[in-house]
């Protein structure tokens, strides 16, 4: 399967400019034949946690219309962050959108601490379910935590997908993390994260893919806007 991730430097608060970046990315992606694109945690906000409430919407929101068509007219999954409703609570959601198939979220269920005045958690791990390979998803924080991955991969995760705001110092962090879940078991690790200002850090990129051996091969800069699409079969690392 290609899997890409994408990089990308959200304008602060803007859901629909946010939007029309992602759809360019999409159909970056679509040209060397990716089958999924992944966005960093609140990619359609930006990580700003005091805006979060007043931000959220639900998986069904009119705006994110362009997003399932897209996925429906190229054939691709996408999965974007966006703080969403349920009920009162407001979650780290990831807005899953599968070609001609009901949209999903997935909220995450593990809060950093200063998350916790803003969010609830989530409830429980999504799977993404394809011809090729079963994708779990987790979203920042709790992709550091070792019974997260284990969950995940007791499930039939083939690929865990980390989606990400992190800081320099976190990122360092994650690396070495990323590289030995991965080769735990056995299985690729994709980290995408964002670039610029977030809250009160600025997050460094360096989105990056670790084979199943543990073995980064590829990696983007701290201050570029791209994507990665990552070949489960043959390895290969096309970078756009």
């Amino acid at each position: 399967m290609r899997i890409g991730i994408a990089q990308t430097r959200p304008v602060k608060g803007d859901i629909p400019a946010n939007i029309e970046a992602h759809l360019r990315c999409i159909m970056l992606a679509s040209t060397v034949q990716a089958e999924a694109l992944f966005f960093p945690e609140l990619s359609l906000t930006g990580y700003e946690l005091a805006l979060a409430s007043a931000l959220a919407t639900d998986q069904d929101d009119v705006r994110l219309d362009a997003l399932q068509r897209t996925s429906d007219e190229l054939g691709i999954i996408i999965g974007v962050g966006l703080p969403t409703r349920a009920g009162a609570e407001v979650r780290i959601s990831m807005v899953i959108f599968e070609p001609h198939r009901p949209r999903r979220s997935y909220s995450k269920q593990h809060l950093h601490e200063d998350e916790h005045p803003y969010f609830q958690p989530g409830v429980c791990q999504v799977m993404i379910h394809t011809a090729t390979a079963v994708i779990a998803p987790a979203i920042c924080f709790e992709s550091l935590l070792p019974a997260h991955a284990a969950n995940a991969f007791n499930l039939g995760a083939d690929v865990y997908l980390a989606s990400v705001s992190k800081s320099e110092p976190g990122v360092a962090k994650a690396y070495g993390h990323y590289a030995t879940i991965a080769k735990q078991y056995g299985r690729p690790v994709l980290m995408c994260n964002s670039i610029g200002p977030s809250d009160n850090f600025v997050s460094c990129g360096k989105s990056a893919v670790w084979t199943g051996q543990g073995i980064l091969v590829g990696q983007l800069s701290r201050d570029e806007e791209a994507i990665l699409v990552f070949d489960t079969l043959t390895e290969e690392i096309v970078r756009r």
